[in-house]
């Protein structure tokens, strides 16, 4: 089986890391030299940042504030007239918004409870009971949320039930490709996983084609195969999952794993459900890590 060539984040060198604002402004078109030259003068006057004079003068808005920030820090995200993904994906899209901060809450509790605890521990499956209680959206997210943080994130579809519309290859945009179930078919190698433009350290492997056979698929030694090989290349690995009540394959994903995330949805999830769930996957062995709930 072929692997892809290493997998680096963006170098801060080639991002606005160390530039002002305003020249990073400027360069991007967002702002003219002359309105540029205004509000230093302001700034100087009042003896303010830049990014205050220059909304006080309302020549820029917080979100052009916003975008000139995060070029400086080195933080990737996109704006709304990039419509390369979804607008689903809501950390890359609105970060700073209170989703976006929740979202980062989470994140810090992964890494503390278990990303950072262990060399090994890279792999973490996202479930839940029921259908449509958010487990692809809150799996997509936290993955742009680790890459944002200067992680080397890999996303892997491992719902091979999901019909052709729906998947983190429709979040993503990446069309219908090969994807895990080809990987563990024998039908395709690691090249089948995807970068995620404008998210420097991102990458995605959808779920592929759908097959017969996912539970067979998922139990064969290619997948335990896979997760060690993306493991020296990657630093975050998460895994998105089918319901857990309706089939096995999110307890064999979480069994690979080693360790789980529970998605409840307000109003919708049935805690019955979930706790008999969580008891399961504890009884295979699953470390689980923690819970979260999706009120959207």
């Amino acid at each position: 089986m072929n692997t892809p060539a290493p997998f680096h984040p963006q170098n801060s060198s080639t991002t606005g890391a160390g530039r002002h604002i305003g020249d990073i402004l400027v360069a991007t078109g967002r702002l003219s030299a002359q309105d540029a030259a205004r509000v230093v003068e302001r700034q100087k006057k009042d003896k303010s940042r830049f990014g205050d004079a220059a909304l006080a003068l309302k020549i820029l808005t917080k979100d052009d504030i916003d975008f000139a920030l995060s070029k400086q820090f080195d933080y990737a995200y996109l704006t709304t007239q990039d419509t390369s993904l979804s607008p689903e994906l809501v950390a890359a899209y609105q970060p700073f918004s209170r989703i976006g901060e929740n979202l980062r809450a989470v994140r810090s509790q992964l890494m503390l409870r278990w990303f950072n605890t262990d060399p090994d521990r890279k792999v973490l499956a996202v479930v839940s009971p029921g259908a449509a209680e958010g487990r692809s959206f809150i799996a997509a997210n936290l993955a742009v949320v680790f890459a944002q943080q200067g992680e080397r994130t890999l996303l892997i579809d491992g719902n091979l039930r999901a019909s052709p519309g729906r998947g983190q290859h429709t979040l993503f945009k990446l069309g219908t490709s090969v994807g895990l179930s080809d990987i563990l078919a024998g039908h395709a190698s690691l090249e089948a996983i995807q970068l995620v433009t404008g998210l420097p350290g991102l990458a995605v492997l959808p779920a592929g084609s759908v097959p017969p056979n996912p539970q067979e698929l998922l139990g064969r030694a290619a997948f335990i195969d896979l997760l060690h090989k993306t493991s020296q290349q990657f630093d975050v690995i998460i895994i998105d999952t089918p319901a857990g009540t309706d089939f096995a394959d999110a307890e064999i994903i979480a069994s690979r794993a080693g360790a789980a995330v529970m998605v409840a949805r307000k109003n919708r999830s049935l805690v019955p459900a979930a706790a008999t769930m969580a008891r399961r996957l504890q009884d295979i062995g699953v470390v689980l890590v923690g819970s979260v709930l999706n009120d959207a």
